[in-house]
């Protein structure tokens, strides 16, 4: 069907009509679907929970595949300490969490309260507070593009980075289901962020119910506006804009003592090393760290709440890494304050920040 406005279908509530939208609710009509559309050769658009992308107000001239899969299958280890979770690709991805803390599972309670998909999880490797899908995945089934066959792929096939993968650097097709191994018990993972330990009253490495873990995770997102909500207007965004650059550590020392920064492992993953671990040996040489995409934005002069005259879209009240629609916002008016925000800190820091969200028909 066509649609009006594919702003209907995104977090940030911006997007122009598409041509086609098809919304395959099974496994097998979602196979057969993007097979009958690849094979047109026609422009097509994979759609999840729209919360990570944005959509040009010219929309998309093509077909728009919205996965709309459903299916959770636990299955606990006899020795009853670890389970395996299979997902569907269309689930939401906190009703997946809900499930799986309430099921007494640990290994991705951190990750409460992100918004979109099951199937845009290990594409992104969305993470939050200690924990990334990566940790927990175990594979995919995925439909791939090339040869239009079904294949499992090995987490370790997917070159997962800070919110970075293959299928995300540009391997084409659809994950279908993933595919997770998860601690089974009820306690959380080892508490892995400053900020999580503090609202929950323990130390760093220390273990909680999985469910106190979630409240208090919930909690914390709700109170930055990044847990949708229709009473709050903070929630209408993509989330965190931009990612946290990592530069090496010899640039790192040229900007104020007082930036944050996190050494990270010199790797394909680029994984943060946890407080108390010790820096590789290879920080002899020139090391990488990862720097507060947040505080440069404010020092460079943006602060909470910033707009350009006349604009609808603004950064959050809340803080400085969500760009949000404050009503009527159009994609041009998101992304011409995303550039301004990208201006600003190269300007002051020679930083250039990179959007976490996928642009579709404009570009920074």
């Amino acid at each position: 069907m066509t649609v009006a406005s594919l702003s209907d279908y995104t977090t940030l509530r911006v997007g122009g009509p598409a041509h086609e939208l098809r919304e395959p609710g099974t496994r097998d009509t979602l196979v057969a679907t993007a097979l009958e559309v690849w094979s047109t050769g026609e422009n097509w658009l994979l759609l999840g929970g729209g919360s990570n992308v944005v959509i040009s107000d010219d929309g998309f001239d093509g077909t728009v595949i919205r996965v709309a899969t459903r299916g959770i299958d636990i299955i606990v280890d006899q020795d009853g300490k670890h389970a395996r979770v299979r997902a569907a690709a269309g689930e939401n991805w906190d009703a997946l969490v809900a499930a799986t803390v309430a099921a007494g599972l640990s290994g991705i309670e951190a990750l409460s309260g992100i918004p979109g998909t099951v199937g845009a999880a290990p594409v992104q490797n969305i993470g939050a507070y200690g924990q990334e899908v990566g940790d927990r995945l175990v594979g995919i089934d995925f439909l791939d593009y090339t040869s239009g066959e079904v294949v499992r792929l090995d987490a370790r096939d997917l070159g997962l980075g800070y919110r970075t993968s293959t299928l995300k650097r540009g391997r084409a097709g659809i994950v279908l289901a993933i595919e997770l191994d998860l601690d089974a018990g009820g306690w959380s993972a080892p508490i892995a962020y400053a900020q999580l330990a503090s609202a929950l009253g323990v130390q760093l490495g220390e273990r909680v119910a999985a469910a106190d873990a979630r409240r208090a995770v919930l909690a914390l997102r709700a109170g930055k506006g990044m847990v949708l909500d229709p009473a709050d207007p903070d929630s209408v965004s993509a989330g965190s804009f931009f990612t946290n650059p990592i530069v090496t550590e010899s640039f790192a020392r040229a900007l104020p003592a007082e930036a944050p920064r996190w050494p990270v492992e010199n790797d394909e993953e680029d994984r943060v090393i946890a407080p108390g671990d010790a820096v590789p040996a290879l920080a002899s040489a020139d090391y990488r760290v990862k720097l507060s995409a947040a505080w440069l934005i404010e020092r460079s002069g943006i602060s909470r709440g910033f707009a350009l005259p006349g604009s609808r879209a603004a950064i959050s009240s809340k803080h400085t890494l969500a760009i949000t629609n404050r009503g009527g916002a159009t994609a041009t008016e998101i992304a011409q304050l995303a550039g301004y925000v990208q201006t600003r800190v190269l300007s002051e820091f020679g930083v250039l920040l990179h959007p976490e969200p996928v642009f579709v028909g404009l570009a920074l």
